[in-house]
């Protein structure tokens, strides 16, 4: 069986990395055609009653790589100048305040119509309203710089601000001012590991002379998150650090401490570990999305009981969107359709405790929530191609 499972892994890596490259030309989100991809191989197994292990398990260990991958390929891009400080701002207000509110009301519908508790509620709306930034950043590959930049900032910081909102409701029995105080504790204490952390792998990454020193540096990286996991500290806010710390060697190198870590080598090796990372990122990614639509029921994907509920949350979260977008003076065409749902709420969604999980919100709604957003995205940046396509020919 060893075999022909390993021949099955590397044709879909290659059918994904078909998909990776078609996609700028054809528009289709990679990640729809990943979890066909894999719902195809499941009804496959199913026609030949082939043997195969339980795969469940995979699924949080290559999600949870990957988010941490994705983070860090995408903070590797973000460059630190003057002239970003105003976009960077408002994509922060963009990726926390309406994920934020959506969650609160979403948890205050639950609450009324569900009769569950607020809390109850909360954990099981934080899921749905965080950006994945596995999708957005993937597929914007071909927008403006600005928008491009704009979006990567805003998904990976919806990202860390999502499960750092999600871990504090799920770890905080009760919500007061002491939980908020440790809370901040934290955040500080993430801050200053970052820091240390950031310039000592960087100061690795730049003087070690053996051939082999790039993996073993993404595998400190993953051991200090995982680290800062069993302490419950935001480990995303580490890989977020660390990539922007190492991407803006030449806008940092003006500062004599960082002058000592020999910027202009590290520079170089910073390219090579950023090629290294999107390596990684790619087949982490495919296999997680090929994985999760292999587990897919059709049942799944037309459950009608939850359909009205999908539809309702993907259109306040574009509604909230258009307003949030406005009010930080953003182009709304084609960026309000640039909200996609994927490998962070899945991971985040497996994450609810299972005393807290409510009926409404299961594999059914996540699946469909993640499918409209995808097409929705598709089609946005469809016409936006099209839009710019005619009017260069005016």
């Amino acid at each position: 069986m060893t075999t022909p499972a390993f021949i099955a892994i590397c044709i879909l890596l290659l059918i994904a990395y078909l998909f990776d490259v078609s996609s700028p030309k054809t528009r289709i989100p990679t990640i729809i055609l990943l979890l066909l991809l894999g719902w195809v191989m499941r009804r496959v197994v199913d026609v030949f009653s082939l043997d195969m292990p339980p795969l469940e398990s995979a699924l949080p260990i290559l999600g949870t790589v990957g988010l941490i991958l994705i983070v860090l390929d995408g903070s590797l891009e973000l460059q630190l100048k003057a002239s970003r400080l105003q976009m960077i701002k408002h994509s922060t207000i963009v990726a926390f305040v309406p994920m934020l509110v959506f969650s609160i009301v979403l948890a205050f519908i639950f609450h009324k119509f569900l009769d569950i508790s607020f809390k109850v509620g909360l954990i099981n709306s934080i899921p749905i309203s965080v950006i994945s930034s596995a999708v957005a950043i993937s597929s914007t590959r071909h927008l403006a710089v600005e928008q491009k930049e704009f979006v990567t900032y805003e998904s990976s910081m919806s990202d860390i601000f999502g499960v750092i909102l999600f871990n504090f409701v799920v770890l905080n029995e009760h919500i007061d001012g002491l939980a908020v105080a440790e809370f901040l504790g934290q955040i500080v204490i993430m801050l200053i590991i970052s820091f240390v952390a950031s310039v000592g792998l960087a100061f690795l990454l730049g003087r070690i002379k053996h051939s082999v020193k790039l993996v073993p540096i993404i595998i400190s990286i993953l051991l200090i998150y995982s680290l800062s996991k069993v302490y419950h500290l935001p480990g995303l806010l580490f890989i977020m650090i660390f990539g922007i710390f190492a991407g803006n060697m030449d806008e940092l190198s003006k500062y004599p401490m960082i002058e000592r870590l020999q910027p202009k080598i590290l520079d170089r090796e910073v390219k090579r570990f950023e090629a290294l990372i999107k390596e990684f990122v790619f087949m982490i990614r495919s296999l997680f999305f090929i994985l999760f639509g292999y587990l897919i029921e059709t049942a799944e994907i037309l459950n009608q009981e939850t359909i009205l509920w999908s539809c309702a949350i993907v259109a306040a979260i574009y509604i909230l969107r258009a307003i949030f977008l406005w009010l930080n003076a953003q182009k709304l065409f084609p960026l309000i359709f640039v909200a996609p749902r994927g490998l962070i709420n899945i991971l985040l969604f497996l994450s609810i405790p299972a005393s807290q999980v409510i009926p409404l919100v299961n594999k059914s709604l996540i699946i469909q929530v993640i499918i409209i957003t995808a097409i929705l995205m598709m089609l946005g940046l469809m016409f936006a191609i099209l839009g710019n396509y005619f009017q260069s020919m005016k």
